[in-house]
């Protein structure tokens, strides 16, 4: 009895071990997949070029589709999912340096520019198009001063060039920047001698550089010399970017040793320079939205409350025939509605776009998803989209048979193709508009039929597999019957009317997420990286809140009415958020970006229409659900004679 009576005891001491170490590994990784990397004095350090990036167009390209200096065989790096869909193009390069062993006025290549090099080289420069790279998974970085404190902002990559004037002249010339006097930071070890790279900044120069005699391999430069310690400075005379100039580029390296540790190296690139007006709008719009869920749940718990207890009391049939009010449309109140297929697949499509949501969001804010781990995000949403198919095929199924429909293939099929379809017609278009550009941000085709082989091979059978569970569950049943003939909806008040009502239930979700939206839209069009997924995670939940409440306000409006038309409004009461959503869209386009490419505007709001859309199937979906559930709960309340 004495050794049985100790065994839970056992079970739970076992149990609190196990979470002890899974707590401990959990900290001593950084990310799945990005390990450390100990480097010697001496070791090489070999640094990736990625894409050109240009918030201007919106249009990434290859670095060597710009006349640089080429190493001898170019090389491309194993990329995921994610990183091909952003346009991540990353390639060897011909800057190579050595750990902890600075090197000055290096040359990389030499090179005569024709006529076309040229022409490449200003439309990069009028784009305002940025260099990116990479050094141990890290992206370079341009310091500046804050113009109003001490502290320093970064800048992602550096400009491929300037326009300027000489002076005396109004003419505008192109300049490029072909010297990187580059800064490698690193955490040394104080048992060992080795250290790991915490940080890659560059400041760009253009110097039109000068050398004795012809060109040749063992040439010595006069604007900077290793041998006679002269750096290159800003004061020098810029390279000219036009038809047969000759341009040398060059580099330098210096190492500095940094208080940062490895594991908080990214803490500089994530670091958001508006972080109090960030915090005040998330915390004021939690407030707003708190405030109005507690008036909302008090007027609705205290109107129910009355409202049954009175109907509860009624004795006699003279009595209840007088009442008005949601109680007597209880015959109608669960008619199914009309394209009520269409209901069942939208409300599906929800149920797996909201899963894809929440996983994605608990993952990012458990530091699973950073944004050094290049292309994650995007890998894992697309994934986690395709698995959840499984949820998509049983909640339409489920929904389908409350329908009393007989048909489930068919709505199985439906539910597998009309989102993604629109989806995959909408983004196919974009893509081929990114072709013509010959843009690296176009999808190779290998990659598109990646994504068709997990629609149809993953995505879609395991949609038909939740529909033949859902569907062999028995019927949902109604707390109330249905009656044979409907009746009739008597004229409703101007503000109950669908449109307006609609329209208004969209405003206070959209409140909701319109700030954080404001940093979402930032962190993809100005390429910032975007890292709160705490607040945002938070923001999610506000949300859904909130689509629950108001649809349900409204729904209890309508019935009281006695319009029990209510199906299909509860789900367009919170989707019609999304509208909001691409009007807001709009003002941020006309507002904040200086996109001026009439294929760069497309592209914007192609996107923008895909990211709406998915918005308004998520809320939608929480809206009807909340409405479904409330409707339930007051029918199954109240005694019907």
């Amino acid at each position: 009895m004495e050794v049985i009576g100790r065994r839970p005891h056992a079970i739970r001491m076992c149990l609190c071990i196990t979470l002890l170490l899974l707590a401990t590994v959990a900290q001593s990784f950084y990310l799945p997949g990005v390990a450390p990397l100990d480097l010697l004095k001496g070791d090489l350090l070999k640094v990736k070029v990625n894409k050109l990036t240009s918030t201007k167009t919106q249009l990434p390209y290859s670095y060597y589709s710009l006349p640089y200096c080429k190493p001898k065989e170019i090389v491309d790096s194993a990329e995921n999912l994610g990183e091909v869909l952003r346009g991540d193009r990353i390639e060897n390069s011909p800057y190579v340096f050595k750990m902890r062993e600075p090197q000055m006025c290096n040359i990389v290549c030499h090179a005569v520019l024709s006529a076309k090099d040229a022409k490449e080289f200003k439309e990069k420069i009028d784009d305002a198009y940025r260099v990116n790279m990479i050094l141990d998974n890290l992206p370079l970085v341009v310091p500046y001063k804050r113009p109003d404190t001490d502290s320093l902002i970064y800048q992602h990559g550096f400009d491929v060039g300037f326009k300027a004037q000489y002076a005396g002249s109004s003419e505008e010339r192109y300049f490029i920047h072909n010297h990187l006097s580059f800064t490698v930071k690193y955490h040394k070890d104080e048992e060992m001698d080795a250290a790991r790279i915490v940080g890659f900044e560059v400041r760009p120069f253009s110097v039109k550089h000068d050398h004795d005699g012809k060109w040749n391999d063992n040439t010595r430069l006069t604007t900077c010399d290793p041998h006679a310690k002269r750096t290159v400075t800003s004061s020098e005379s810029p390279q000219e970017v036009k038809d047969k100039a000759e341009i040398i580029f060059t580099y330098d390296v210096d190492f500095q040793e940094s208080e940062v540790k490895w594991a908080s190296r990214w803490d500089t690139y994530l670091y958001m320079p508006d972080d109090q007006i960030h915090w005040f709008s998330i915390v004021n719009s939690l407030m707003i939205v708190l405030f109005l869920s507690g008036m909302v749940a008090m007027i609705m718990l205290r109107t129910l409350y009355r409202d049954i207890s009175k109907y509860n009391q009624l004795e006699t049939q003279e009595e209840a025939q007088e009442e008005t009010g949601w109680k007597l449309v209880h015959g109608d109140v669960f008619r199914p509605p009309t394209n009520s297929n269409l209901l069942c697949v939208y409300v599906g499509t929800g149920v797996q776009f909201f899963g894809m949501i929440l996983v994605t969001m608990i993952f990012a804010a458990l530091g699973f998803l950073s944004p050094s781990n290049r292309g994650g995000l995007m890998t894992a949403m697309l994934l986690l989209w395709v698995f959840m198919g499984l949820f998509a095929g049983y909640a339409s199924a489920r929904l389908y048979k409350m329908f009393k429909g007989t048909e489930w293939k068919k709505i199985t099929l439906q539910t597998a193709f009309i989102f993604p379809g629109v989806l995959f017609a909408i983004f196919f278009v974009l893509n081929a508009l990114i072709w013509g550009e010959k843009s690296s941000g176009a999808v190779p085709f290998g990659t598109m039929f990646a994504l068709v082989l997990l629609w149809f091979g993953i995505s879609v059978p395991l949609v038909f597999v939740g529909s033949y569970v859902g569907f062999k569950k028995p019927a949902i049943e109604h707390p109330v019957k249905t009656n044979k003939i409907p009746r009739q909806i008597p004229e409703q008040a101007w503000y109950m009317n669908p449109i307006f009502s609609i329209l208004i239930g969209g405003i206070l979700p959209f409140g909701a997420v319109f700030i954080e939206l404001f940093f979402i839209l930032t962190s993809i069009w100005l390429h910032q990286f975007y890292y709160i997924f705490g607040f945002l995670f938070l923001v999610l939940l506000i949300l859904i809140v909130t689509c629950a409440e108001i649809t349900v306000v409204l729904c209890y409006f309508q019935l009281c009415s006695e319009d029990y038309l209510w199906w299909w409004r509860s789900y367009l009461t919170a989707g019609s958020s999304a509208l909001y959503l691409f009007l807001y869209a709009a003002f941020y386009f006309f507002t904040r970006l200086n996109i001026t490419k009439p294929v760069s505007g497309v592209l914007y709001f192609g996107y923008m229409l895909i990211g709406s859309y998915a918005f308004f199937v998520l809320t939608g979906t929480i809206g009807f659900y909340a409405c479904f559930w409330f409707t339930r709960l007051i029918y199954s309340s109240v005694k019907i004679d």
